[in-house]
């Protein structure tokens, strides 16, 4: 399943909105360096999905704030 995600990277919080089945909106506290902000979404993503972190693909937008994953 294909999702997308408006990132918000150094939030105060980290949350997930769902706006409707395919679109989410996700804050992270992490800052975008290194990763760090990707690899938060995925862990909030596996959280609320209910799957193991290696279920999750980050297919494009790794240095945008719009993402789409995939999620198996």
């Amino acid at each position: 399943m294909k999702i997308f995600v408006k990132a918000k990277p150094k939030s105060r919080e980290n949350k997930v909105e769902k706006i409707d089945d395919q679109h989410f909106t996700i804050s992270v506290k992490e800052p975008p360096i290194d990763n760090k902000a990707n690899i938060a979404i995925m862990e909030l993503l596996s959280e609320y999905f209910n799957v193991p972190i290696s279920s999750i693909g980050l297919i494009s937008g790794r240095t945008s704030k719009n993402k789409v994953f995939d999620i198996r």
